[in-house]
């Protein structure tokens, strides 16, 4: 006997997900046809939990390192490199991975030179490598805010901060022609996120859009993966 399975939906749901202090923002969209229909964000406690929900997602862009270095030195993660070129301007958003070592290592960290962002995130970073296989990389993708803001400003790097309110305004008006009723959204104070994180949150899920209709670029676009067989690349 075969196993249940349950109901067949008529849609698939993708989403984009941005570590905001010790949980983690998601925004989701129901994806049939060409119809794109975002859903209101929510908060997760753990990486873990997004993973669970039910129906599950069909593509999940998440603003945290897959794949690493093995130990701290000075190589680097190919992809961080290709994506901080890309950038120019931006390229400082992109902060350097942690080695594996340091990653599962607490207390490691100390013997790598991490910047204050890194350091912050280690514990949301190791919560998406305890989660993350190499058969989940059919759902779970690296991606970064700046990188998806760069393909939907057509190829160039944003000119403005996200801590600035001329860097808010630049990036609510890329998303506003793709994402119905985004300004409203945004807004919201119930939500109880950041407005630069939110926007950060909305700028993913295009991306998981972009994957799930296969029209992502991957960076690099020669595949590299690490010890553990893992795919090490970011997707805009």
């Amino acid at each position: 006997m075969s196993p249940r399975r349950g109901p067949v939906l008529p849609y698939s749901v993708v989403a984009g997900v941005t570590p905001v202090r010790s949980s983690w923002l998601l925004v989701s969209a129901k994806m049939a046809g060409s119809i794109f229909a975002p859903e209101a964000p929510r908060v997760f406690d753990s990486f873990g939990e997004v993973l669970s929900e039910s129906p599950a997602y069909a593509v999940v862009v998440v603003n945290a390192p897959i794949g690493y270095v093995d130990e701290p030195g000075n190589e680097r993660r190919g992809c961080d490199l290709e994506v901080r070129a890309l950038l120019g301007r931006r390229a400082s958003t992109v902060h350097s991975s942690p080695s594996r070592a340091t990653l599962f290592n607490v207390g490691f960290e100390k013997s790598e030179s991490l910047d204050a962002v890194t350091k912050n995130l280690l514990p949301r970073y190791r919560e998406v490598a305890a989660q993350v296989s190499q058969y989940r990389q059919r759902v779970v993708y690296e991606g970064h805010p700046e990188l998806s803001f760069f393909q939907l400003n057509s190829g160039s790097p944003l000119r403005w901060s996200k801590n600035t309110q001329a860097g808010l305004a630049e990036r609510l008006s890329l998303l506003d022609k793709k994402i119905p009723d985004i300004a409203g959204i945004i807004e919201d104070e119930l939500i109880g996120a950041p407005k630069k994180h939110l926007l950060d949150a909305y700028a993913l899920l295009w991306t998981a859009r972009r994957v799930f209709g296969h029209a992502a670029t991957r960076v690099p676009s020669a595949a590299q993966w690490d010890s553990e067989g893992l795919r090490v690349e970011m997707v805009y």
